[in-house]
């Protein structure tokens, strides 16, 4: 049985998160972390430092701003930490990869198994397509999302830039009069009513268009990837992961 201190326990994600695990055999929430600190069937306690539940790994679904906490609190009691939080900086993730070197660390930017298969493909084509495409990629999400662009684009994106030789650049939005240039890469988000998540990446091209496209139906598909990331995380190594080992 995994044990389970998440954090972010009773946000919409976290909520999700209990839900399911109350029905696993597998796992369970020994205790939650939250500034709201409601009860629910387990402890919850409004920062991690206050916790005192002994468990196997942390499940991280809060905000950036709480990973020095859960960083630190990792490696004083030597478990591993799934980081599904999206928008840090550059100074955190730098961070992250540092704590890889003493604790276990996964991070994704997005749990559904559907997204990161569609990401293990753009590894293998994009490069062929590059010479005769031009690349977009559009994300779509609830008016709550507080950054922008996703997490999720930002991945793809990188995945598209890394697997292409020549050098690339990021075009955030349109604007303006000017001129497509071959090396652009658009990212564009929508930001609108309740929407859960939608990923699509056109490749256009001379009287052709490829698209690789999923939409996120519910929140589930986020909970039930980040359930298995915990499981996959019992008992590894020192290390950075993410969910390309869970899908190999």
């Amino acid at each position: 049985m995994v044990k389970i201190i998440l954090s972010g326990c009773n946000g919409k994600m976290g909520k999700v998160i209990s839900k399911l695990a109350d029905s696993s055999s597998d796992l369970t929430i020994a205790a939650g972390i939250d500034k709201n600190t409601e009860k629910t069937s387990f402890p919850v306690f409004a920062d991690i430092s206050k916790c005192t539940v002994d468990a196997d790994v942390i499940l991280d679904f809060s905000r950036p701003d709480a990973l020095e906490g859960l960083l630190k609190y990792s490696k004083e009691k030597n478990i591993g930490i799934v980081l599904c939080t999206t928008g840090y900086t550059k100074e955190q993730i730098d961070e992250i990869n540092k704590a890889s070197k003493e604790i276990p660390v996964f991070r994704s930017a997005n749990m559904s198994i559907g997204i990161n298969v569609i990401n293990k493909v753009l590894r293998n084509i994009s490069e062929l397509l590059y010479k005769d495409f031009d690349i977009e990629i559009i994300e779509k999400h609830h008016n709550q999302k507080v950054d922008a662009p996703s997490g999720t684009a930002i991945l793809l994106g990188n995945t598209i830039k890394d697997s292409i030789p020549e050098e690339t650049k990021f075009v955030y939005g349109r604007e303006g009069i000017s001129k497509r240039t071959h090396d652009e890469i658009g990212i564009h988000a929508v930001r609108g009513g309740s929407i859960v998540g939608d990923h699509e990446v056109i490749f256009a091209g001379k009287d052709e268009i490829i698209e690789l496209k999923h939409t996120a139906m519910s929140r589930d598909i986020f909970a039930i990837g980040a359930l298995k990331a915990c499981q996959f995380m019992f008992g590894k190594d020192k290390g950075l992961y993410s969910m390309d080992d869970v899908i190999k």
